[in-house]
């Protein structure tokens, strides 16, 4: 059998990489800025607990539709490298 390596997919893989490390750093960065704020905050006027509640929960889903672009993005790059590969040997044969 013939391996077929395509340039599409290093790219994708490269732009996949770079894509986590920005998401891990903007969750990083989203962590600090909330314990900041939970240090600060007044304590005899604390922050309402549903309102913190609902910026948890707002969090948790867009952090859901991160992991679920970053896994559509690596299974689009794959078919796409299959694609190709496919493609390539049809024409071979």
């Amino acid at each position: 059998m013939t391996t077929i390596s395509s340039a599409t997919s290093t790219a994708t893989t490269t732009a996949a990489t770079t894509s986590a490390s920005t998401s891990e750093a903007a969750k990083t960065q989203f962590l600090q800025l909330l314990t900041t704020q939970l240090k600060n905050q007044n304590p005899l006027n604390p922050t309402d607990p549903s309102e913190f509640t609902s910026q948890l929960v707002q969090y948790a889903g867009l952090e859901q539709q991160m992991n679920t672009n970053t896994t559509l993005d690596t299974i689009s790059s794959n078919l796409s490298s299959l694609l190709t590969q496919v493609s390539q040997l049809a024409s071979q044969a």
